[in-house]
């Protein structure tokens, strides 16, 4: 008799009831539907293929760009009963060789894939011998040129398709994707009538802040040390930036690795399951880092340097919390990082597949979302909301739950402010960056200033008594607003737009929210509000059980299930059971040990 789905999700994964949009997705492929599945990171995009695998006859190919994402997802599906295996280049030749024979004679269920091994002719003959049932794209935001991940061997995908007998059902995931992108996956991966979930893109559990520290290295210390102890990731935007940043948090005693595409293989492996496995706690690392990295218990993410944009940041951000769990995203801004962004963007690798129009008009795609990434961190309004509405997302009033919700604002009149700023870019020729006019405006005495003259015009020195920070964040508001564009990379200059100019003939007025305090965000001395000594007793278990395993910690149970365990204290097999993330596999294999300290508690 053909397992039933909700039959399939306890007994593997120990859930009695699916989560948002999980449910439609899985009966769309289990009706031979195409699907497009829209959701956000740790909303269990995998089961809604996962469990049409182990209920459809024959094989299913999950292919993914994430080394670290096949491992532990293989990993945890083997631990929860279900045969599979991952096909990439960690595996030597003579394991890639068995793997395929294995895959060959039918032994495995799932099967993860890297989409450059599709058109090698051993996979292919593989693939044309077995009975492929489920094609799984993962990520397939990258097969866009338009999506932030672009990979060129995404678009090998369809043509792999069109070469096997028989089509199979084909379902596309990715956590983050705009209305155009979405196209292009349907477009590109040659989507049937696919059945389209998107399930939103807020996750409630992550607070959201944006800091602007004097000192960034001294407020990261303190950001870390306020989080002692607790895994998180620093994500910097230079391979040269993640060394410093990494020695400075192991000069200051806090256990921290480094990943970027400078080290070698060896190296990023070791250094990632250094981090996976809690040998480390902090990872620093560039964006090459983390995409479909599946451990569950990041407690923060902290951007040292600003993404490029929004889309990045909130993949990126996302790592955090995946459990469920609350966990902090923290931003921290400074001008400069614009600069080092516009320089990525002018220097981006070029892509020969497209006419030099299509990349005129990528640059200025890119362009407009630093725009509004830059947006992201200089506005006083909801920074959930902001990034929601981005998204296409309904979104209404604050969320109590980021840094600009727990901040109390007062609206200015600025007008006049504005005024000077304006005619001071204007009288300068619109040739001049923000700490130029800041300068000029200040009456600051520079040799560049007297060469240019600037001195002598009559602007010099009519914000005197105004501090420069002062004045810059009135000219971000003022871009922020329209007032004012920024032209060219590298070293930027200010123009200003149509809109300024009822400003400056006084037909029209500018006001602006300012910061007047942060209330103080409560630091959670502990994520679960459940006996501790329990807790770390059960966690001793789970360690002995996952180096006996040669597997991280949360791929036997996530911290989730142990304070669900905490809660519900368990001493029978079937009230071991209703533990959320308690499967029969799990029961059988992990139960007994579990159960007894539990037990020994009770008493």
């Amino acid at each position: 008799m053909t397992a039933d789905k909700f039959e399939v999700l306890k007994k593997y994964f120990g859930y009695s009831s699916f989560r948002d949009g999980q449910e439609e997705l899985v009966n769309a492929l289990l009706a031979g539907r195409d699907v497009l599945g829209i959701m956000p990171t740790g909303a269990g995009k995998s089961l809604c293929y996962q469990i049409p695998a182990i209920i459809m006859n024959g094989i299913t190919l999950v292919i993914s760009p994430l080394i670290s994402l096949m491992k532990d997802q293989v990993n945890a599906l083997v631990q929860q009963g279900v045969s599979a295996a991952y096909l990439n280049r960690s595996l030597t030749e003579a394991q890639y060789r068995k793997a395929l024979s294995n895959s060959a004679n039918g032994k495995y269920k799932i099967i993860y894939v890297a989409p450059e091994r599709l058109e090698t002719s051993s996979f292919l003959w593989f693939a044309l011998n077995a009975d492929i049932s489920l094609i799984a794209v993962d990520e397939a935001h990258c097969v866009s040129q338009w999506g932030q991940d672009f990979r060129p061997s995404y678009l090998n995908i369809s043509s792999f398709i069109s070469k096997l007998d028989r089509r199979p059902v084909i379902g596309a995931f990715t956590a983050t994707a705009t209305e155009e992108v979405k196209n292009d996956i349907i477009r590109l991966l040659k989507l049937n009538d696919p059945v389209k979930v998107t399930t939103g893109f807020d996750r409630p559990n992550l607070y959201f802040s944006v800091l602007r520290p004097q000192n960034k290295s001294a407020k990261l210390l303190e950001l870390i040390k306020e989080r002692k102890d607790k895994s998180g990731i620093v994500y910097c935007s230079t391979r040269k930036k993640v060394e410093e940043v990494c020695e400075l948090l192991n000069n200051n005693g806090i256990s921290a690795t480094r990943y970027h595409a400078g080290l070698n293989d060896d190296e990023r492996v070791k250094n990632q399951d250094d981090f996976v496995y809690d040998r480390k706690t902090v990872m620093v690392a560039t964006n090459a880092f983390g995409m479909g990295i599946d451990k569950s218990d990041v407690r923060f993410v902290i951007h040292y340097n600003m993404p490029k944009n929004i889309e990045s940041y909130y993949q990126e951000a996302g790592r955090a919390g995946r459990d469920g769990v609350d966990a902090d995203c923290i931003l921290l801004y400074a001008k400069a990082d614009v600069s080092t962004c516009k320089y990525f963007i002018e220097n981006i690798e070029d892509n020969a597949e497209l006419s030099q129009e299509q990349k005129d008009f990528f640059k200025q795609r890119e362009e407009e979302r630093l725009k509004q990434m830059v947006f992201y961190c200089t506005t006083s309004d909801c920074l959930r909301g902001y990034m929601l509405k981005y998204f296409g997302d309904e979104y209404k009033g604050s969320c109590g739950k980021c840094s600009n919700c727990l901040t109390e604002f007062e609206t200015a009149d600025v007008t006049v402010e504005a005024q000077k700023i304006l005619s001071c870019i204007i009288r300068t020729g619109q040739n001049y960056g923000v700490k130029m006019i800041s300068d000029v405006l200040r009456g600051v005495s520079s040799d560049r200033i007297t060469r240019a003259g600037l001195d002598r015009q009559s602007t010099f020195g009519i914000m005197k008594d105004v501090r420069a920070t002062e004045i810059r964040y009135i000219i971000e508001k003022l871009e922020e607003q329209d007032y004012i564009i920024s032209i060219g990379a590298g070293k930027p200059v200010l123009h200003v737009t149509e809109m300024s100019y009822p400003v400056l003939r006084g037909n029209a007025g500018v006001k602006i929210r300012k910061a007047k305090q942060l209330k103080s965000k409560a630091l959670k001395t502990e994520v679960y509000d459940v006996d501790r000594e329990l807790f770390d007793a059960l966690k001793i278990v789970r360690m002995n059980f996952a180096k006996k395993k040669g597997v991280p910690a949360f791929v036997i149970f996530s911290d989730a299930t142990l304070a669900d365990m905490c809660r519900i204290m368990p001493t029978t097999e079937a009230e071991f059971l209703s533990v959320s993330g308690v499967g029969a596999n799990k029961l059988e294999k992990y139960g007994e040990a579990f159960l007894n300290v539990i037990r020994e508690w009770s008493v």
